[in-house]
């Protein structure tokens, strides 16, 4: 399969940013989309609310639906899912996108800021999944894609951040533990994490404002990435915890300066819960090309390579 059309694809956050990318790119396909999110109205802070979405990813091809609510929510959760089965008659795929992020350590972080990213990152990927399993069983390809990092138990993650630690990872465990647990009905269980720092209202507003977004890339990278994986054989890929340009790298892109937000050449910051890395995938694209056939689009030279240093640093 290369293609999701006619797909169902159930969300939760998905207003903007990476969400909202990864939804449009699949309603070019003809996808249809249901939104399960909080964001009914304007914020000054933040672009767009579930209902902009929905237009937007009209206008892209796709069929969508908003369901207004929050994903810590049972009656919630099982509403957007009674939404997905009534409206379009089932669900191939959940993308579990919403999350919340806070990278005060122990002694400041608030125990509201802590129980908020545990209800949504942990507890609503958790309650999102569980709920769709019944309908995700009745399809022929499905796909449970969850927006976390890789399992990484060096104490350095946990010791910068250690609540935002748990809650993702939290979320990753997810992943682990039902891609096992479903392997045998065909269910294909993922992690989906950026390389580099994403361009979104989250960089902007919390990790260094309109620098940092010149060091990040698009969220269009991470909704390319997605795609890939989505349209690949539920019952073999799973159980995996993707970096997005890895995906797109074995897919045969070998131009990832597409997806830069910024102008220029600078240098790219990792994002959370990875190690700065000497070459970029750039190394990557080089080592695919070696073995590619002619004609493939490989570069006959690439450019430099660059450092990718972290975000906190």
């Amino acid at each position: 399969m290369t293609t999701l059309q006619g797909r169902t694809l159930l969300m939760s956050g998905g207003s903007r940013g990476i969400g909202l990318a990864i939804a449009v790119r699949a309603a070019r396909d003809g996808a249809n989309v249901v939104l399960l999110a909080k964001t009914d109205r304007p914020d000054p802070r933040l672009p767009g609310t579930v209902h902009t979405a929905v237009a937007d990813i009209e206008r892209a091809g796709g069929r969508a639906v908003a369901v207004v609510g929050d994903v810590r929510r049972d009656e919630d959760a099982e509403r957007a899912v009674r939404t997905a089965v009534d409206r379009f008659g089932g669900i191939d795929v959940v993308i579990n996108n919403a999350s919340a992020l806070d990278l005060r350590r122990t002694t400041d972080i608030t125990m509201k800021s802590y129980d908020l990213m545990q209800g949504i990152n942990a507890r609503g990927t958790f309650l999102l999944s569980k709920l769709a399993i019944p309908q995700l069983a009745e399809s022929d390809r499905a796909h449970i894609l969850t927006l976390s990092p890789p399992l990484d138990l060096r104490p350095q993650w946990a010791g910068s951040y250690l609540a935002y630690t748990m809650a993702k990872y939290g979320m990753s465990l997810v992943t682990l533990g039902l891609a096992e647990e479903l392997r045998g009905a065909g269910i294909a269980v993922n992690s989906l994490w950026p390389r580099t720092t994403i361009a979104t209202a989250a960089i902007a507003n919390l990790l260094g404002g309109e620098e940092s977004v010149a060091r990040a890339r698009t969220p269009g990278i991470v909704a390319d990435a997605a795609h890939a994986i989505l349209v690949r054989d539920s019952r073999t890929c799973t159980g995996n915890f993707f970096l997005d340009e890895d995906v797109l790298v074995e897919e045969g892109v070998t131009d990832l300066d597409r997806y830069r937000a910024g102008d220029g050449d600078q240098p790219l910051d990792a994002d959370l819960f990875l190690d700065p890395v000497g070459p970029l995938a750039v190394n990557l694209v080089n080592d695919a090309c070696e073995t590619a056939s002619p004609g493939s689009g490989c570069p006959k030279r690439t450019r430099p390579t660059r450092s990718v240093s972290p975000p906190w640093t």
